[in-house]
């Protein structure tokens, strides 16, 4: 099983960078592929991107390609997701999930384990 904790989100302005960490416990997180996904008030839940923890594959969503980064911090046993030049549309909870094995998805029900959620609101 692997547990995985949220941190880093909260209010910052239009243009701000800011930079979200997902910590991995649990059993090792080379077996698995990790992804981002947020989801905004009265939406469905988006994905934002993932990646592989083995190979280093990574894909990010339409929405913020370009302007936001996943990766893995091996030694810390942790996947940052580093958000560039954020707008309102930002704004939402930010959940980290893992699936097992090393094919990356977008999509959340193949994802089995979650956090939490962190905050993001990002103003104008």
């Amino acid at each position: 099983q692997v547990q995985l904790v949220e941190s880093g989100g909260g209010l910052v302005q239009a243009g701000d960078s800011l930079t979200l960490s997902c910590a991995v416990t649990g059993r090792t997180a080379s077996h698995y592929a990790m992804g981002w996904f947020r989801q905004a008030p009265g939406k469905e839940r988006e994905f934002v991107a993932a990646m592989s923890w083995s190979t280093g594959n990574s894909y990010v969503g339409d929405s913020v390609e370009g302007r936001f980064t996943i990766y893995r911090e091996t030694a810390k046993h942790t996947v940052p997701l580093q958000m560039n030049r954020v707008i309102p549309e930002d704004t939402a909870v930010y959940y980290c999930a893992a699936r097992p094995g090393v094919r990356v998805s977008t999509y959340a029900w193949e994802y089995v384990y979650w956090g939490q959620g962190t905050q993001v609101s990002v103003s104008s």
